[in-house]
Protein backbone atom coordinates (compact mmCIF):
# COMPACT_ATOMS: atom_id res chain seq x y z
CA UNK A 1 0.00 0.00 0.00
CA UNK A 2 1.23 3.26 -0.67
CA UNK A 3 0.97 6.06 2.02
CA UNK A 4 -1.34 8.09 -0.57
CA UNK A 5 -3.58 5.06 -0.33
CA UNK A 6 -3.43 4.85 3.36
CA UNK A 7 -4.13 8.44 3.92
CA UNK A 8 -7.16 8.62 2.08
CA UNK A 9 -8.62 5.75 3.78
CA UNK A 10 -8.32 7.44 6.76
CA UNK A 11 -10.13 10.80 5.60
CA UNK A 12 -12.44 8.49 4.27
CA UNK A 13 -12.94 6.37 7.23
CA UNK A 14 -13.18 9.10 9.44
CA UNK A 15 -14.91 12.02 7.77
CA UNK A 16 -13.95 15.61 6.93
CA UNK A 17 -16.99 17.07 8.96
CA UNK A 18 -17.03 18.93 11.88
CA UNK A 19 -18.18 16.27 14.44
CA UNK A 20 -15.45 13.88 15.76
CA UNK A 21 -15.43 10.23 14.44
CA UNK A 22 -16.99 7.54 16.32
CA UNK A 23 -14.76 4.97 17.77
CA UNK A 24 -16.48 2.46 16.11
CA UNK A 25 -15.30 4.17 12.30
CA UNK A 26 -11.75 4.78 13.77
CA UNK A 27 -11.76 0.96 14.61
CA UNK A 28 -13.02 0.12 11.50
CA UNK A 29 -9.96 1.62 9.84
CA UNK A 30 -7.77 1.09 11.95
CA UNK A 31 -8.47 -2.77 11.66
CA UNK A 32 -8.59 -2.63 8.05
CA UNK A 33 -4.99 -1.03 8.05
CA UNK A 34 -3.56 -3.79 10.67
CA UNK A 35 -4.19 -6.13 8.40
CA UNK A 36 -0.45 -7.53 6.98
CA UNK A 37 -1.59 -7.29 3.29
CA UNK A 38 -2.08 -4.15 4.04
CA UNK A 39 0.51 -2.73 6.51
CA UNK A 40 3.38 -4.79 5.83
CA UNK A 41 3.66 -2.69 2.44
CA UNK A 42 3.28 0.81 4.13
CA UNK A 43 5.79 -0.10 6.67
CA UNK A 44 8.37 -1.36 4.50
CA UNK A 45 7.68 1.86 2.49
CA UNK A 46 7.89 4.07 5.29
CA UNK A 47 11.34 1.87 6.09
CA UNK A 48 12.96 3.44 3.19
CA UNK A 49 13.44 6.61 5.16
CA UNK A 50 12.83 8.82 2.06
CA UNK A 51 8.95 10.12 3.27
CA UNK A 52 8.82 12.69 5.93
CA UNK A 53 11.52 11.20 7.68
CA UNK A 54 12.09 14.04 9.70
CA UNK A 55 9.01 14.85 10.97
CA UNK A 56 7.74 11.64 11.68
CA UNK A 57 10.95 10.86 13.82
CA UNK A 58 10.55 13.83 15.43
CA UNK A 59 6.86 12.92 16.85
CA UNK A 60 8.46 9.43 17.21
CA UNK A 61 9.59 8.71 21.55
CA UNK A 62 10.34 6.25 24.30
CA UNK A 63 6.78 6.41 26.13
CA UNK A 64 7.64 6.82 29.89
CA UNK A 65 5.89 3.14 29.93
CA UNK A 66 8.60 1.56 28.04
CA UNK A 67 7.29 1.27 25.30
CA UNK A 68 7.93 3.02 21.76
CA UNK A 69 5.87 5.23 19.80
CA UNK A 70 6.37 5.35 16.55
CA UNK A 71 4.56 7.90 14.01
CA UNK A 72 3.77 6.58 10.50
CA UNK A 73 1.38 8.97 9.11
CA UNK A 74 0.60 12.77 10.24
CA UNK A 75 -2.44 13.90 9.79
CA UNK A 76 -3.42 16.25 12.56
CA UNK A 77 -5.85 17.59 13.61
CA UNK A 78 -7.56 14.78 12.46
CA UNK A 79 -5.47 11.96 13.02
CA UNK A 80 -1.72 10.41 13.60
CA UNK A 81 -1.54 6.77 13.20
CA UNK A 82 1.03 4.82 15.30
CA UNK A 83 3.07 1.78 16.14
CA UNK A 84 3.17 0.70 19.25
CA UNK A 85 6.09 -1.98 20.01
CA UNK A 86 5.71 -3.37 23.78
CA UNK A 87 8.04 -5.41 25.75
CA UNK A 88 5.51 -7.02 27.77
CA UNK A 89 5.20 -8.13 31.07
CA UNK A 90 9.01 -8.48 32.31
CA UNK A 91 10.00 -5.53 35.23
CA UNK A 92 6.28 -3.86 33.90
CA UNK A 93 4.79 -1.16 36.26
CA UNK A 94 1.10 -0.63 36.55
CA UNK A 95 -0.44 1.53 34.91
CA UNK A 96 -2.58 4.26 35.93
CA UNK A 97 -6.28 4.03 34.76
CA UNK A 98 -6.87 6.66 31.96
CA UNK A 99 -9.15 8.45 29.74
CA UNK A 100 -7.88 10.43 26.25
CA UNK A 101 -8.55 13.92 24.89
CA UNK A 102 -10.09 12.04 21.37
CA UNK A 103 -11.25 8.79 20.27
CA UNK A 104 -8.73 6.40 19.74
CA UNK A 105 -8.46 3.11 18.06
CA UNK A 106 -6.34 0.28 18.20
CA UNK A 107 -5.43 -3.59 16.75
CA UNK A 108 -2.99 -5.80 17.77
CA UNK A 109 -0.90 -6.84 15.31
CA UNK A 110 1.05 -9.56 17.37
CA UNK A 111 1.15 -10.83 20.84
CA UNK A 112 -1.77 -9.72 22.84
CA UNK A 113 -3.23 -7.32 25.32
CA UNK A 114 -5.78 -7.19 28.02
CA UNK A 115 -7.86 -4.59 28.84
CA UNK A 116 -9.47 -3.15 31.73
CA UNK A 117 -12.91 -0.71 32.04
CA UNK A 118 -13.68 1.20 34.73
CA UNK A 119 -16.29 3.12 35.72
CA UNK A 120 -16.99 5.29 38.92
CA UNK A 121 -18.73 4.06 41.63
CA UNK A 122 -19.24 4.62 45.26
CA UNK A 123 -18.62 1.00 46.32
CA UNK A 124 -15.30 0.73 44.01
CA UNK A 125 -11.50 0.84 44.86
CA UNK A 126 -10.45 4.22 46.48
CA UNK A 127 -8.24 6.04 43.82
CA UNK A 128 -6.43 9.75 43.62
CA UNK A 129 -8.21 11.70 40.98
CA UNK A 130 -5.83 13.92 38.61
CA UNK A 131 -5.66 16.32 35.68
CA UNK A 132 -3.53 15.61 33.06
CA UNK A 133 -2.36 19.00 30.85
CA UNK A 134 0.25 18.45 27.72
CA UNK A 135 2.26 21.23 26.57
CA UNK A 136 2.15 20.95 22.78
CA UNK A 137 2.55 18.58 20.72
CA UNK A 138 5.55 16.53 21.97
CA UNK A 139 5.42 18.50 24.90
CA UNK A 140 5.94 17.56 28.93
CA UNK A 141 2.94 16.13 31.05
CA UNK A 142 1.63 17.55 34.06
CA UNK A 143 -0.46 16.21 36.45
CA UNK A 144 -2.51 17.80 38.83
CA UNK A 145 -4.49 16.35 41.86
CA UNK A 146 -8.27 16.87 41.93
CA UNK A 147 -9.99 14.82 44.56
CA UNK A 148 -10.24 11.54 46.23
CA UNK A 149 -12.40 9.04 43.89
CA UNK A 150 -13.58 5.66 43.38
CA UNK A 151 -13.78 2.99 40.48
CA UNK A 152 -15.35 0.17 39.51
CA UNK A 153 -14.19 -2.32 37.39
CA UNK A 154 -16.68 -3.63 34.53
CA UNK A 155 -14.55 -6.07 32.69
CA UNK A 156 -11.40 -7.06 31.65
CA UNK A 157 -10.99 -8.72 28.36
CA UNK A 158 -8.30 -10.26 25.98
CA UNK A 159 -7.41 -8.93 22.09
CA UNK A 160 -5.18 -11.26 20.45
CA UNK A 161 -3.48 -10.84 16.86
CA UNK A 162 -6.64 -9.91 14.34
CA UNK A 163 -8.61 -7.93 17.40
CA UNK A 164 -9.59 -4.17 17.51
CA UNK A 165 -11.20 -2.36 19.62
CA UNK A 166 -12.51 1.70 19.42
CA UNK A 167 -12.73 3.83 22.91
CA UNK A 168 -14.74 7.21 23.32
CA UNK A 169 -12.55 9.90 24.55
CA UNK A 170 -13.81 10.03 28.26
CA UNK A 171 -13.87 5.75 28.52
CA UNK A 172 -11.94 4.92 31.57
CA UNK A 173 -9.59 2.11 31.14
CA UNK A 174 -6.25 0.60 31.66
CA UNK A 175 -4.31 -2.17 29.45
CA UNK A 176 -1.59 -3.93 30.08
CA UNK A 177 0.88 -6.05 27.41
CA UNK A 178 1.92 -9.66 28.94
CA UNK A 179 4.24 -10.72 26.11
CA UNK A 180 6.13 -8.91 23.14
CA UNK A 181 3.45 -7.07 21.57
CA UNK A 182 2.81 -4.35 18.54
CA UNK A 183 -0.42 -2.92 18.34
CA UNK A 184 -1.27 -0.36 15.48
CA UNK A 185 -2.60 3.11 17.52
CA UNK A 186 -5.06 5.74 15.96
CA UNK A 187 -5.78 9.34 17.37
CA UNK A 188 -8.37 10.78 16.07
CA UNK A 189 -9.31 14.85 16.11
CA UNK A 190 -9.05 16.02 19.87
CA UNK A 191 -12.43 16.72 21.80
CA UNK A 192 -11.00 18.27 24.89
CA UNK A 193 -7.80 19.38 26.48
CA UNK A 194 -7.56 17.44 29.48
CA UNK A 195 -7.54 13.84 30.02
CA UNK A 196 -7.79 12.32 33.55
CA UNK A 197 -5.68 9.96 35.28
CA UNK A 198 -7.00 7.67 38.53
CA UNK A 199 -4.12 6.53 40.62
CA UNK A 200 -5.11 3.53 43.24
CA UNK A 201 -3.63 3.49 46.72
CA UNK A 202 -1.42 1.21 47.92
CA UNK A 203 -3.89 -0.97 49.86
CA UNK A 204 -7.01 -1.04 47.27
CA UNK A 205 -9.03 -4.16 47.16
CA UNK A 206 -9.51 -6.69 44.70
CA UNK A 207 -13.06 -5.90 43.13
CA UNK A 208 -14.48 -8.12 40.77
CA UNK A 209 -16.53 -5.61 38.10
CA UNK A 210 -20.33 -5.79 37.42
CA UNK A 211 -20.34 -8.67 34.27
CA UNK A 212 -21.54 -5.69 32.02
CA UNK A 213 -20.83 -6.46 28.37
CA UNK A 214 -19.83 -3.17 27.07
CA UNK A 215 -17.56 -0.65 28.17
CA UNK A 216 -18.43 3.22 27.08
CA UNK A 217 -17.60 2.55 23.40
CA UNK A 218 -15.90 -0.37 23.19
CA UNK A 219 -16.24 -2.05 20.06
CA UNK A 220 -14.47 -5.19 18.90
CA UNK A 221 -14.11 -7.61 16.01
CA UNK A 222 -12.12 -10.71 15.26
CA UNK A 223 -9.41 -13.52 17.08
CA UNK A 224 -9.96 -15.16 20.28
CA UNK A 225 -11.56 -13.56 23.52
CA UNK A 226 -11.79 -14.09 27.11
CA UNK A 227 -13.01 -12.29 29.75
CA UNK A 228 -12.29 -11.83 33.00
CA UNK A 229 -12.68 -10.04 35.89
CA UNK A 230 -9.82 -8.69 38.06
CA UNK A 231 -7.33 -6.21 37.94
CA UNK A 232 -4.31 -6.16 35.28
CA UNK A 233 -0.59 -4.21 34.93
CA UNK A 234 0.87 -1.82 32.79
CA UNK A 235 -0.26 -0.65 29.95
CA UNK A 236 -1.17 0.51 26.26
CA UNK A 237 -1.51 4.16 27.34
CA UNK A 238 -2.17 5.70 24.27
CA UNK A 239 -1.56 9.08 24.12
CA UNK A 240 -1.75 10.38 27.25
CA UNK A 241 -0.02 7.34 29.16
CA UNK A 242 0.34 6.72 32.92
CA UNK A 243 3.42 7.48 35.53
CA UNK A 244 4.81 3.95 35.20
CA UNK A 245 7.87 2.33 33.57
CA UNK A 246 7.91 -0.47 32.13
CA UNK A 247 10.88 -2.59 29.59
CA UNK A 248 11.27 -2.06 25.72
CA UNK A 249 11.25 -3.91 22.71
CA UNK A 250 14.30 -3.93 20.08
CA UNK A 251 13.34 -5.15 16.47
CA UNK A 252 13.39 -9.03 17.01
CA UNK A 253 11.76 -8.85 20.65
CA UNK A 254 15.26 -8.29 22.34
CA UNK A 255 14.52 -7.33 25.52
CA UNK A 256 16.64 -4.59 27.49
CA UNK A 257 15.53 -2.24 30.67
CA UNK A 258 13.12 0.79 31.05
CA UNK A 259 15.07 4.28 29.25
CA UNK A 260 16.94 6.02 32.34
CA UNK A 261 13.98 8.82 32.91
CA UNK A 262 14.95 12.12 35.16
CA UNK A 263 12.77 12.59 37.76
CA UNK A 264 9.49 14.38 37.56
CA UNK A 265 7.86 16.44 40.34
CA UNK A 266 4.07 16.06 41.43
CA UNK A 267 2.05 19.33 41.10
CA UNK A 268 -0.67 19.65 43.93
CA UNK A 269 -3.14 22.11 44.25
CA UNK A 270 -1.86 25.40 44.06
CA UNK A 271 0.82 24.75 42.24
CA UNK A 272 3.34 23.34 44.83
CA UNK A 273 5.98 21.12 43.25
CA UNK A 274 7.80 18.55 45.85
CA UNK A 275 10.58 16.06 44.18
CA UNK A 276 9.34 12.72 42.69
CA UNK A 277 11.92 11.05 45.03
CA UNK A 278 9.57 12.16 47.91
CA UNK A 279 6.63 10.76 46.73
CA UNK A 280 6.15 6.77 47.80
CA UNK A 281 5.89 4.25 44.98
CA UNK A 282 2.25 2.50 44.41
CA UNK A 283 1.03 4.99 47.08
CA UNK A 284 -1.92 7.39 46.04
CA UNK A 285 -0.07 9.98 44.88
CA UNK A 286 1.65 10.56 41.31
CA UNK A 287 4.13 12.25 39.71
CA UNK A 288 4.75 14.39 36.63
CA UNK A 289 5.93 11.37 34.17
CA UNK A 290 9.88 11.55 33.20
CA UNK A 291 10.08 13.45 30.00
CA UNK A 292 9.77 11.77 26.58
CA UNK A 293 12.69 9.86 25.20
CA UNK A 294 13.11 10.66 21.73
CA UNK A 295 13.95 7.75 18.74
CA UNK A 296 17.41 8.23 16.93
CA UNK A 297 16.43 8.24 13.29
CA UNK A 298 18.30 4.57 12.66
CA UNK A 299 16.21 3.18 15.43
CA UNK A 300 12.99 4.27 14.12
CA UNK A 301 13.83 2.88 10.71
CA UNK A 302 15.66 -0.34 12.41
CA UNK A 303 11.81 -0.79 14.06
CA UNK A 304 10.14 -0.18 10.86
CA UNK A 305 12.30 -2.52 8.75
CA UNK A 306 12.24 -5.39 11.48
CA UNK A 307 7.77 -5.02 11.61
CA UNK A 308 8.24 -5.12 7.74
CA UNK A 309 9.88 -8.06 8.00
CA UNK A 310 7.75 -9.95 10.45
CA UNK A 311 5.13 -9.00 7.89
CA UNK A 312 6.45 -10.73 5.22
CA UNK A 313 7.39 -7.62 3.17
Amino acid sequence: MQVEEARRLLVEGLGAGPEPPSPESARQVTAQLAHPGTLGPLVRRLSVGDLELAECVRLSYRHVLGFDKLLLLHGAPRFMLRIHFWHGAAGAVSEDIHNHRCAIASAVVRGRVRMECYEPAADGVPAVAYRETIDGPGGAWRLRRVGEARLRLLHTEQYGAGRSYGLAARTLHRVVSEEPTVTLFLETAPQRSVTDVYVRSRSRVRDRGSGRDDCGSVRDSGGDAGRTDGTGRSGDAGPTGGTGRTGEVRPGGEARPAAEARPGSEVRPGSEVRPAAEVRSGGAESVDPPPKTPLPPAVYLAELGALAASLGY
